[in-house]
């Protein structure tokens, strides 16, 4: 009974996860950050965007404050607005190099994970890549050639603990595959709660092909969303599929038919991200940390972390605002408190 409290109690180990006195999630993080240009944020809250589109892609029609290192910048942070207000897209930009992952890229999407995993306004993150065709090939290989023996393992390791910082974030992540993900371009997209892909998609763990292994949480996401045979077969043969085939094995949620922007997935993407926002927030985190928790544990361990996790949204305000709404039969106005 003692070691299963105890590993009940470790859910709430993880920093800006608990609000003191309310047993609340995350607070809003106090420090600014940049990306790569030195520029104080709000100097990149001014430029309005559309909501998650590549310059000169159509149809799309809601606004959107984004904020990035400039028009160049490898990855592009927006903040959408309206009735996306709490959805936040990273957009992946290395149009040149397949959006393959660098040193750079590493560093910029761990600062805007930085930026907001503390951030009780964000109620979801979605991945996407601003580049038609392509959602991340994976490693860099041009610029890994050029790293001595002795680079590779400290920039894999920086690689993987971006990757768990990914998989480690407290509001629900959605990656949405319009193109090719290959390596550890599918090692980001598996450390998502959902994955949503386009018919046309190409997803596989490829490694095996360049006589190494997946290294930033391949050979153990991939397992336990698919299956221990059926993963063991797609890395070992370095299988790359469709987003057909990848939703028959369950390697993704949803599959849609391109269309003629190349950008369905992110839309079918976005469409389910607009279903979290009308939930409690603190209820939807809590059940993500329950799930992603007990799946690590026997159930009763499990059983255990889930009644820690109820204990946390007791006292909450969103609790009784959800009461009194339904009470009086009338929308809730959660507010994450």
């Amino acid at each position: 009974e003692f070691m299963v409290t105890m590993a009940a109690l470790r859910v709430f180990s993880m920093p800006c996860l608990l609000h003191p006195g309310v047993g609340a999630l995350l607070t809003p993080c106090s420090v600014i950050r940049s990306f790569g240009a030195g520029l104080p944020r709000s100097a990149f809250r001014s430029r309005t965007v559309k909501a998650g589109a590549p310059p000169g892609a159509k149809g799309f029609s809601e606004s959107a404050t984004g904020w990035s290192a400039g028009a160049g910048a490898e990855l592009r942070v927006q903040y959408l607005e309206a009735e996306s207000t709490g959805i936040v897209v990273f957009g992946i930009n290395r149009p040149q190099f397949k959006n393959a992952i660098s040193k750079n890229l590493v560093k910029m999407m761990t600062e805007a994970i930085e930026e907001i995993k503390c951030d009780k306004n964000v109620r979801t993150v979605i991945l996407r890549s601003e580049v038609p065709g392509i959602f991340c090939a994976g490693a860099d290989l041009k610029e890994r050639a050029k790293m001595q023996a002795s680079e590779v393992g400290p920039f894999v390791s920086k690689a993987r603990s971006l990757i768990n910082e990914l998989g480690n974030l407290p509001m629900p992540t959605i990656a949405v595959l319009d193109g090719a993900a290959l390596g550890g371009g599918l090692e980001m997209a598996l450390a998502c709660d959902i994955r949503v892909a386009a018919t046309s998609a190409k997803m596989g763990l490829v490694e095996s092909k360049l006589a190494i292994i997946p290294g930033a949480g391949g050979t153990q996401r991939l397992p336990r969303i698919i299956g221990v045979s059926q993963a063991k077969e797609l890395i070992f043969s370095g299988r790359v599929l469709d987003g057909a085939e990848a939703k028959a094995i369950g390697l993704v949620s949803h599959v849609v038919e391109q269309n003629e922007a190349g950008d369905a997935a992110y839309h079918r993407g976005l469409s389910l991200a607009k279903e979290f926002i009308p939930q409690g927030p603190i209820a939807v985190r809590l059940a993500k940390l329950a799930i992603n928790r007990g799946m690590e544990v026997d159930l009763k361990t499990g059983l255990a972390i889930e009644e820690a996790c109820y204990a946390q949204v007791i006292p909450t305000k969103d609790r009784i605002e959800g009461l009194n709404a339904f009470k009086e039969k009338r929308l809730p106005r959660y507010t994450g408190e």
